[in-house]
């Protein structure tokens, strides 16, 4: 298994004409025979991951069927979300079981937040290198 894997930030160029460095880290989603390739804004100041609706339709899931409600907080307060879990892979590391609040708001990123991804995953911040590091939380 692979100890650590570093990542470099992703630039962003917004549409006020500023470009700053983003922490998004690759990872691939799947749920039953899905899967897809996704991008994930890690966000220590999240208390939750958060799916957008269209990676969840493509992940096969029916908003109907998902009956246990999150809440959210922030500028996703106003919009109505559920809890579902999907499988994850980061780099080489094994799967894990992700919970995602999954949203209806358009236009929001893949955010990885404290409950669960920083739960299963240890990660360090290189802002002056453009980079982070990240490897899975050792069991005890």
């Amino acid at each position: 298994m692979v100890d650590a894997q570093k990542f470099p930030y992703k630039i962003i160029d917004s549409r006020l004409g500023m470009v700053d460095r983003m922490a998004y880290l690759p990872l691939t989603l799947s749920l039953n025979d899905r899967s897809l390739n996704a991008e994930g804004l890690l966000d220590t100041g999240a208390s939750v991951n958060v799916l957008p609706y269209e990676l969840g339709l493509q992940l096969g899931l029916i908003w109907q069927n998902e009956t246990l409600s999150v809440l959210l907080a922030g500028n996703l307060a106003r919009f109505e979300a559920r809890a579902v879990v999907v499988d994850a892979q980061v780099s080489l590391f094994p799967k894990v079981n992700l919970a995602f609040a999954w949203t209806q708001a358009a236009d929001v990123p893949l955010i990885l937040g404290q409950a669960n991804f920083f739960f299963e995953f240890e990660v360090c911040f290189f802002r002056a290198r453009s980079e982070f590091e990240v490897r899975p939380k050792q069991v005890e």
